[in-house]
């Protein structure tokens, strides 16, 4: 599922217009990235929580020269699968 059918899906269930639909979903992506942003946790229950982690630099090689690079300190978000979610598709799996 990408973000329009996403969209798509919010505005059928709910029985909203596409745009007011576009609008919350929009709204949602961007106070959960400020959120991480501001190295806040996310935790949605039945779901997952996303967090940011912390990568230290490190010397890295580039494969096509096999020239030494240093690569920067990085945050990227983390996504940890919840319990209930994560039962649900196994179970899925098994049918």
């Amino acid at each position: 599922m990408n973000k329009s059918q996403l969209i798509e899906a919010l505005a059928k269930a709910e029985n909203l217009t596409i745009k007011r639909a576009e609008m919350v979903v929009n709204t949602l992506f961007e106070n959960m990235t400020n959120a991480l942003v501001q190295d806040e946790r996310i935790e949605i229950r039945g779901f997952g929580s996303f967090k940011v982690k912390c990568y230290e630099g490190y010397q890295g090689r580039n494969p096509k020269t096999g020239e030494v690079i240093e690569v920067c300190d990085k945050k990227l978000p983390f996504f940890k699968v919840g319990k209930e979610l994560k039962e649900r598709v196994d179970s899925s799996a098994e049918e």
